[in-house]
């Protein structure tokens, strides 16, 4: 505190401004009617998972029968979660979703492993595959003999992200209009799809579908593959936990939060579902895994000169899903900040937009260091096993909050048989996955737990020298007064940053 003048906030400032977390402003803060969460909701889950995860699914289930049994069995699991989530939700209501479940129910340290994991690899990687997808669908009918050059892909992802970065810092209702306007035109891609299998369906184009030769394996099973075929399938369902991220600026989420999950995950299960069974109708197994762009060889062995329908449902998908990406993860960022995990600028919110510009900005900054790496994917699948570990983390954390604080107001209550079951599966898919693939989710751990020195030396150390603190404290005062920013809500009580603001000159 020594580092800050301390003034009475300006009235006129104060008149026309609320943080976000506590009381927005009403032509910024989102409205978030049930039909919008829902959208919002569905947007954040359908992403470019659906025209990438069916071949890694086929491939470790190793029959078109099992396959789609995964894609049930994983809707389901991800639907139980989802209200565990809820619970959590209501109970704990703070924005930054699992992480700020988990360092209230375990400390600071599990908090601290499972922010330092999203902020260092899960958010940054997968914005970058998601954003480089999109460019790549973009850019390849361009290119129909050969593959997009690299660096045109990269400055085309970059340009994409930028954009939807400036989205997002302008405006959340511009953000939420954005998920609305793409969610729709990728689900009537998606509906077309499926249209068209039963359109292959009622000219009996279904061999793969009759039970004999659904199940009919194409190699040997296995217990671990299998597991990895959940392990994909949960990728495409990525994004079912996004309202928890953002449960301070929702409406009413007592009531609406439950009801976005029993209408949006079994949306998204009966789409991708039926959308397998569509591939399937047109394209052997043995065609389905030799694509690298399902829905793309779909859409040329159906749609003829109309083929340009799918890179560009493609391209649709994918920008909504960088842009609920960005707005999912600035959330985390800035909830870690204000919980003191992160550094303290990252917990500062725009003047009179209401949006977390500076936690926006890093996550733009690290995503754009990403698009510079070649082998993403290696990535996804160390963080993959990780993001899965804390989700049973999370569903733990209910049950041992059951426990020590049993007569906490619980306005949403779920049996514990729910969590359970969930915690079962998990286990099953952990242990599995791991037998399977030990280098791969032995170097996700290896990954997280680069974490604790960083804790311990970043956070729980508290004496650190005063010029280290007051060089962090001037740059905060310097950023936040070129962007016009203000403490979040959960720090105001304590200090008012003096803005070098020329305009008003508060200083």
């Amino acid at each position: 505190s020594r580092i800050f003048r301390f003034i009475k906030r300006p009235p006129t400032l104060l008149h026309s401004v609320t943080p976000i977390s506590l009381q927005a402003d009403s032509a910024n803060r989102p409205s978030f009617f049930c039909p919008q969460r829902v959208i919002v909701k569905t947007c954040n889950i359908i992403g470019s998972g659906i025209f990438v995860s069916p071949k890694g699914v086929l491939e470790n289930a190793s029959s078109v029968g099992l396959a789609l049994i995964v894609w049930i069995v994983t809707g389901v699991i991800t639907a139980i979660g989802a209200l565990c989530y809820a619970e959590l939700g209501v109970t704990i209501p703070k924005s930054g979703g699992d992480y700020s479940y988990v360092k209230d129910i375990f400390g600071g340290l599990a908090g601290f492993l499972r922010l330092w994991i999203a902020v260092l690899v899960i958010y940054p990687t997968n914005q970058a595959v998601i954003a480089l997808t999109f460019s790549n669908y973009i850019l390849q009918p361009l290119f129909p003999t050969c593959f997009p050059p690299e660096k045109g892909l990269s400055l085309l992802a970059a340009v994409c992200l930028l954009l939807l970065t400036w989205v997002n810092c302008a405006s959340v209702r511009w953000a939420t209009r954005v998920q609305d306007i793409f969610t729709a035109g990728k689900l009537l891609a998606l509906v077309l799809i499926i249209i068209m299998g039963v359109v292959q369906i009622c000219k009996g184009e279904y061999y793969w579908l009759e039970p004999v030769n659904a199940f009919e394996p194409f190699q040997k099973y296995d217990v671990g593959q299998i597991a990895l075929a959940f392990l994909q399938g949960s990728f495409a369902y990525g994004g079912w936990n996004f309202l928890n991220y953002v449960t301070e600026e929702l409406v009413d989420p007592y009531v609406n939060l439950p009801r976005a999950i029993f209408i949006s995950i079994p949306l998204v299960t009966f789409v991708y579902v039926f959308a397998n069974i569509a591939y399937v109708t047109a394209m052997s197994p043995q065609e389905l895994l030799a694509s690298n762009a399902v829905a793309v060889t779909f859409g040329e062995k159906l749609l003829g000169v109309m083929s340009w329908i799918m890179p560009i449902s493609v391209a649709l998908s994918t920008f909504g899903g960088v842009n609920g990406s960005l707005f999912t993860s600035s959330r985390l960022f800035f909830a870690g900040a204000r919980e003191g995990h992160l550094p303290s600028l990252l917990a500062m919110i725009h003047v009179k937009r209401c949006t977390p510009i500076p936690a926006l900005l890093f996550t733009c900054l690290s995503t754009l260091v990403m698009l510079c790496t070649s082998d993403m994917y290696t990535l996804i699948n160390y963080v993959g096993f990780i993001n899965y570990l804390f989700y049973g983390v999370t569903v733990a954390g209910q049950i041992v909050l059951r426990i020590k604080q049993p007569d906490i107001h619980r306005p949403i209550k779920i049996s514990l048989v729910w969590p359970v079951i969930y915690l079962l599966f998990w286990a099953f898919l952990l242990i599995f996955s791991l037998y399977s693939e030990p280098l791969v989710c032995g170097t996700g751990l290896a990954i997280m737990l680069t974490g604790v020195p960083v804790y311990f030396l970043g956070v729980y150390w508290d004496n650190k020298p005063q010029c280290f603190n007051t060089f962090v404290g001037m740059s905060a005062i310097c950023i936040t007064g070129v962007m016009v920013l203000l403490p979040s809500p959960r720090t105001q009580g304590h200090y008012a940053i003096v803005f070098c603001y020329c305009k008003h000159k508060y200083i």
